[in-house]
Formats: C-alpha cells, structure tokens, sequence
C-alpha cells in the first residue's frame, strides 16, 4: 500500500497502544515508542526493541528508557490497505512490549505473536 503520512500512522501506532490490555500495560516501565520510516541497517524490520527487558533488570537506576521503534515504511511495504495496517501495527506493538517483558521470539512464535 501507499505509505500513510506519519501523522495518520503515529495516530494508529497511539490507537494500538491504548488496545494494549490495562493488566499488560501496567508493567511497561521506563520505555518510550517512536515512530520512524525505516530501520538504517534491515529495512524491511517491522519493528524493534532497544533495551533491558524487565526480567534482566538488577541495578536499573538511572538507565535511559527502553526504546521500541514502530518502522512507517516497513509496515506500510507488507500491507494491502489500512484495515490490514492497523492489524499488523498492533502485532508489532505487542511483540515488541513482549521483547520489553523478557518474552523471546521462540515463545512469541509458539504465542502467535511472531
């Protein structure tokens, strides 16, 4: 699909976060989302998350946040029209907070989040 501009996907990529479940969003700690067109070094990355996960964390104090980046262009490449982007937008949200959680990509996998 044509590439959304960024205000109607940063839009989507905040609609994604507020469907997070109020239990699962409750343990996000120190962690920021950003929205950007592409990952520099593997373009065609969904998404990714830059930090401790909360299950390596022992002395955490003063750490700069967590970052998960949401990749514009990346998603917009894999989908077919807006329905399907807000689909994979929220998958993407979810297995990155799940990196942020501690959760590897085998278990995504068996999860149904990978």
């Amino acid at each position: 699909m044509q590439p959304l501009p960024e205000e109607r996907f940063e839009q989507l990529v905040g609609e994604a976060l507020d469907e997070v479940p109020d239990e699962l969003f409750a343990q996000f700690d120190n962690v920021v989302v950003l929205v950007e067109d592409r990952h520099e070094d593997e373009p065609d990355l969904l998404g990714i998350y830059e930090g401790i996960p909360l299950t390596e964390r022992d002395e955490y104090a003063g750490a700069m946040p967590d970052v998960i980046r949401i990749f514009r262009l990346a998603l917009c490449d894999v989908c077919e029209d807006e329905d399907h982007l807000v689909d994979e937008i929220y998958v993407t949200v979810v297995h990155e907070f799940a990196h942020h959680l501690g959760i590897d990509d085998d278990r995504l996998h068996e999860l149904g989040w990978a």
